[in-house]
């Protein structure tokens, strides 16, 4: 990791200048994506310079898929586009928060009991108690 000055940290930190620290991360960025309408999380993702730089031209949530190693913007062969309403960036310049808009019906590729995508990739949540999983109440 390269030590940074000062004068870096402080514009990284307050100025107004757009310097995603990709190189930091080993060239890709979390990317948390959140309904603007809703404030529900829907999916963690990863974004390399050329998915920020397409999801910023197009204004279409675009990412990095690991698992493939292609760009990916989300609903581009099922429907379920994340139109960016705003974007986040955190103070180191190394995480993200897309804001969207839904144009289909979720980002999930699995599917709740009436067989529709499920909304969120976030569906159930541990059990602190019995350290198992549980689903959140209307997700199953």
């Amino acid at each position: 990791m390269n030590k940074l000055d000062t004068a870096t940290i402080i514009e990284l930190e307050e100025g107004l200048k757009l310097t995603p620290q990709f190189a930091k991360r080993g060239g890709l960025l979390p990317v948390a994506v959140q309904e603007t309408s809703t404030g529900q999380l829907l999916m963690i993702a990863s974004v390399n310079e050329e998915a920020l730089a397409l999801t910023l031209e197009t204004k279409l949530a675009t990412f990095w898929s690991t698992s493939r190693n292609q760009l990916w913007t989300k609903g581009k062969t099922s429907g379920d586009l994340l139109k960016i309403d705003k974007i986040l960036i955190d103070c180191d310049q190394d995480a993200l928060v897309y804001q969207v808009t839904l144009l289909g019906q979720g980002v999930c590729h699995t599917y709740d009991s009436q067989g529709d995508h499920r909304k969120a990739c976030f569906y159930r949540e541990i059990d602190l108690e019995e350290n198992s999983l549980q689903f959140i109440e209307g997700m199953q």
